[in-house]
């Protein structure tokens, strides 16, 4: 049994994991961090993670970027691991996730869906195979019209997997209204599309002479990825101090 401090536990992601974990016999929350409190959960909750008095294996973290740091340094000194979660996080604060993470285990990925992270490995696969044959690369990410970033940070992972194995002289193209010229084979075209209620579809297509192979991957809900940090904590536990993703986790079960 793994237990678990649950950072940000009343906020929508936070509410969807102790669901997920009481359904769950592998893991157990015994302690809550949030300032608000109306005593629905079954286990304690403290208004700050320096008020917390309670031990735990491993600490999930889906709160705001404004509480990282007193949780960074409360996980440095009581040497317990956390999956990072919260997005926002400034350019300091991700440099202090990084010397976290030489003092305790860290786990942050850009997108916590085990089936997205399943995908960065496939997109690699095809890549190597299809890219030297002259097949283009397109990378199409639709999301809820309150999104306020474009591209998403996970269309931007999605793309970053494939530059990874193809190299450095491919690059991205956000926008082609401004150019009139065939488009280059070393680009990797990545579109936004925003409406309605789309929590998160991603489309990446190979595109060849006389046949297209498209990989897609649809969040239908916010549990997607509250599945993959349950998965990621079971993982975290006990781990050395070292800085983890989700690769690791999927790594981890074959």
């Amino acid at each position: 049994m793994v237990n678990v401090i649950m950072h940000g536990c009343n906020g929508h992601m936070g509410r969807v994991i102790t669901d997920i974990a009481a359904k769950d016999d592998e893991i157990n929350i015994v302690a809550g961090i949030d300032p608000f409190d109306d005593g629905h959960n079954t286990y304690p909750v403290f208004s700050s993670i320096e008020k917390c008095d309670v031990k735990a294996d491993v600490i999930i973290d889906f709160a705001s970027a404004k509480a990282e740091d007193a949780l960074l340094d409360y996980c440095e000194k009581n040497q317990v691991p956390v999956v990072v979660c919260t997005t926002g996080l400034s350019e300091e604060q991700i440099d202090k996730v990084r010397r976290t993470a030489c003092k305790v285990a860290v786990l942050k990925s850009a997108n916590m869906s085990l089936g997205i992270n399943t995908l960065f490995k496939l997109l690699q696969d095809a890549a190597k195979v299809l890219t030297p044959a002259g097949f283009d690369v397109e990378i199409v990410e639709k999301h809820h019209n309150q999104k306020i970033d474009a591209p998403s940070g996970t269309a931007l992972a999605l793309a970053d997997s494939i530059k990874e194995v193809l190299g450095q002289d491919y690059y991205y193209k956000y926008d082609r209204s401004t150019q009139r010229e065939k488009r280059d084979p070393k680009e990797i075209g990545i579109s936004a599309v925003r409406g309605g209620s789309i929590v998160g579809v991603h489309e990446v297509i190979f595109a060849g002479q006389d046949e297209v192979i498209e990989f897609t991957h649809t969040a239908y809900s916010k549990s997607v990825f509250a599945t993959g940090a349950v998965e990621a904590a079971k993982y975290l536990a006990g781990k050395p101090a070292g800085m983890y993703d989700m690769g690791d986790v999927i790594a981890a079960r074959k």
